[in-house]
């Protein structure tokens, strides 16, 4: 794996772009930014032995989030799927790990899809309700 810095405030990953490394944190601290038009939220942070980027390395697809440096960092990369499937054979600890985090991120991605469609239920169990109301008026 190569190394790479980047100091307080700077950008590691824009959203949108087409870049496609994983990252594992080797020093300090980076966050994570989702954004939608001009509303920004921070949905994370990560530090030392974390790791991002996963999902552009795996997909191929654009970034879906900013990550910044929240102190100077240092980052080791991993580039294609061959590079990550050496190093996870050589790291089968890192491997456990990754796979435990993972499947974290995608329990907490359920929760809240589940919210949504409950909040949207809600909704829609609302409007039908006031419709119901305004019709009896007639």
């Amino acid at each position: 794996m190569r190394v790479v810095t980047f100091k307080y405030g700077e950008t590691v990953i824009r959203q949108d772009d087409h870049e496609t490394r994983m990252y594992v944190i080797l020093e300090g601290e980076v966050e994570i930014r989702l954004r939608s038009g001009e509303d920004e939220i921070v949905v994370s942070h990560l530090r030392r032995h974390d790791f991002f980027g996963e999902m552009s390395l795996f997909r191929n697809l654009p970034r879906s989030a900013d990550v910044i440096a929240r102190t100077d960092v240092r980052l080791a990369y991993i580039e294609s799927l061959q590079q990550l499937q050496k190093f996870l054979v050589d790291n089968p600890t890192f491997a456990f790990k990754m796979v435990k985090i993972l499947a974290e991120r995608l329990g907490r991605t359920d929760e809240l899809l589940i919210g949504k469609v409950s909040e949207v239920n809600r909704l829609k169990l609302t409007t039908v309700i006031n419709e119901e109301d305004m019709f009896e008026d007639i």
